[in-house]
């Protein structure tokens, strides 16, 4: 059962219209066996009519065996089912033929609407990524597919837009936020002649610039194909069931074989048509399909609910060696936290917060820099009242400028000891990043400031512990007081930070040196990369992570919430408790019924249920997970 295509949406009809015709065609010929006279509906009449109904479904089957042996493939479920079903032709049992032979093709369509319906939602997850570009074309702006980009051509991108296209920057410069591709929280300014990848949001100013890299080559290309070929990747169950078919089928013709000829030498009232009869009747039972067919869609099925989620797994293999993880290390910037600058707290001495954070913003307007532009956004419209001038950036320690005649200085605490200015002592043990605020030589406050946490981070580290990851462990690029703050904010179980990138891969190479770890890395980053690749499960944020992430990482979360980890894990282990239960359920039924067949207790009938109703329900069972809610 194993030769199913996908349902094109046009050509449905031409799919589903050869077993509409066969079954209409049986039902029609069950009916005629009881009413019609047999002077007119005789043997050969008979016959025809149900070579008639079934042809429609038999003749694919049998041009994939003929084409199989061609090649040298004798055992197989598609020969297996030509010997069974032109065998019950052969000793008269037409309706049987034609039912086995029919619910076989209905049991495919089964298979190919719950392998589309898992495509199409895994295919859906692209549609959350770039899928336009405003290309200049005959002094135009137009807009486009990225596919339809050609390399050299100019493209314009507005302010909060992502880079659809890697180029070049054109006569102009802007802020982007590149934490994807650097794990960098510090938007970078790009200016004329320098790069942009693709995955970088522009934060600042309409900007243009000339394409350097076809649509092929882009990230979108690259999941696209990781998409159609996740299947490919097999799970060890899985490939475990394929090898246990290839041996099982040729094993099950020679018993069938025996089962023809062997009673001949033990039974004395032996007819050949009866023995031939039960010999097909085991054939039919002991096809493989259901296993064949029912474990990979389980798998297929898993991975299609979890692209419902906003997860991409690149094979099922890596569903199999999710459900085995016990260690959770994650990066923190992007992963864990937003990777942009927020206002955390405003302290002011005489407790007008309002009045300290619009002087605050009157002087950081002037500057670019993402914390500058974090007391901004938090000040929100500009207080025309505080109109700062004269505005100088003094390097190391911040900003200086005039408010009413008088100084206001805006940054650390080695900008208020450069000019005498006591200040509150508790400043020094605060962690965040932190500006200071003197206004006339008098301390006025102070505004902290930090990378968020995502709002599900805590969830996240929650319902790990719940699936029993004990061990959960960051490791960042950030300075150690800020990464163990956050840790133990989240209840992660420890945490490093001041690591460059290859101090993360040491730290992994150490928790793998327990091979009893079984270790999932996540995070979104260029410089996360090497960890991914490393670890046993690699876990990639897409919706904002650098291609090279994605490209090493074998699951995808779109989303970006770390939450989905542990959604993951419950659906890799979810599909796992389906394809077991599938292995259990068609073993045991198809052995019930071999065994009764042999001894002549089971009809053909009792054959299709245990072949072609054993995979229909093995199916079913597949794809529950699709609809199921994590």
């Amino acid at each position: 059962m194993a030769h199913s295509n996908e349902l094109n949406q046009q050509s449905k009809w031409r799919v589903y219209l050869p077993a509409a015709v066969s079954f209409i065609l049986l039902s029609a010929g069950l009916v005629l066996d009881h009413l019609l006279p047999y002077t007119f509906y005789n043997d050969y009449v008979r016959l025809a009519w149900y070579i008639v109904a079934y042809l429609p479904v038999g003749l694919p089957v049998l041009k994939e065996s003929a084409e199989l042996i061609g090649a040298k493939d004798f055992f197989n479920e598609f020969s297996l089912m030509s010997i069974a079903t032109l065998g019950a032709f052969a000793i008269g049992e037409y309706p049987e033929g034609v039912a086995v032979m029919l619910f076989y093709s209905v049991g495919e369509l089964f298979q190919a609407s719950a392998v589309n319906k898992a495509k199409r939602n895994i295919k859906s997850l692209l549609d959350i990524r770039p899928d336009f570009a405003t290309v200049l074309r005959d002094g135009k702006y137009l807009t486009v597919s990225p596919e339809e980009v050609r390399v050299g051509e100019k493209i314009q991108v507005k302010p909060g837009e992502r880079i659809p296209l890697d180029g070049v920057l054109h006569l102009s410069q802007s802020s982007f936020n590149t934490s994807a591709l650097t794990g960098e929280s510090k938007p970078r300014r790009i200016r004329e002649g320098e790069d942009v990848l693709a995955g970088m949001i522009n934060l600042d100013n309409a900007i243009e610039l000339h394409v350097t890299k076809l649509y092929s080559d882009s990230s979108l290309a690259k999941i696209l194909d990781m998409v159609q070929h996740a299947s490919a990747r097999k799970a060890k169950t899985e490939l475990l069931i394929r090898r246990f078919a290839r041996i099982y089928t040729p094993l099950v013709f020679f018993l069938a074989l025996s089962l023809t000829l062997l009673p001949y030498f033990i039974v004395s009232d032996y007819v050949f048509a009866d023995w031939l009869y039960r010999a097909l009747v085991f054939l039919v039972i002991s096809c493989p399909c259901a296993l064949v067919i029912s474990v990979p869609l389980g798998y297929f099925g898993g991975i299609g609910a979890a692209s419902k989620n906003g997860i991409l797994f690149k094979g099922a293999n890596f569903l199999d060696l999710m459900t085995h993880v016990n260690t959770v290390v994650m990066d923190k910037t992007g992963t864990l936290t937003h990777g942009v600058f927020k206002v955390q707290h405003v302290s002011a001495v005489n407790n007008d917060t309002k009045q300290l954070t619009a002087m605050a913003a009157a002087i950081e307007s002037f500057s670019n820099h993402p914390i500058a532009k974090a007391i901004t956004s938090y000040a929100g419209e500009k207080d025309p009242q505080f109109a700062a001038h004269n505005v100088m950036e003094v390097p190391g320690y911040g900003l200086q400028g005039e408010l009413n005649g008088m100084i206001l200085l805006a940054g650390n605490a080695k900008l208020l000891k450069k000019y005498d200015i006591a200040y509150d002592p508790i400043v020094d043990e605060i962690v965040d990043t932190i500006v200071l605020i003197a206004y006339n030589d008098q301390y006025m406050g102070y505004i902290t400031i930090a990378d968020e946490e995502k709002e599900d981070a805590a969830q996240a580290i929650r319902e790990m512990k719940k699936f029993g990851i004990q061990n959960t462990i960051m490791l960042s690029g950030d300075k150690s007081a800020i990464t163990e703050k956050l840790a133990q904010k989240l209840g992660v179980t420890a945490a490093y930070g001041d690591l460059l990138p290859e101090e993360k891969v040491r730290h992994l190479e150490e928790l793998k040196a327990n091979t009893a770890n079984c270790i999932a890395f996540v995070g979104d980053g260029i410089n996360d990369a090497p960890s991914l690749a490393l670890s046993d499960v690699g876990i990639a944020m897409g919706g904002m992570g650098s291609d090279a992430a994605i490209e090493v990482a074998d699951v995808v979360i779109q989303t970006d919430q770390p939450s989905k980890i542990s959604t993951a894990i419950s659906i890799a282990k979810y599909t796992k408790s389906i394809v077991i239960q599938n292995i259990i359920f068609a073993i045991s039924i198809k052995l019930i019924i071999l065994l009764l067949g042999a001894f002549g207790y089971a009809s053909m009938w009792g054959a299709v249920f245990a072949d072609v109703g054993v995979a229909l329900l093995a199916i079913l069972n597949s794809v529950r997970v699709l609809s199921k809610r994590f």
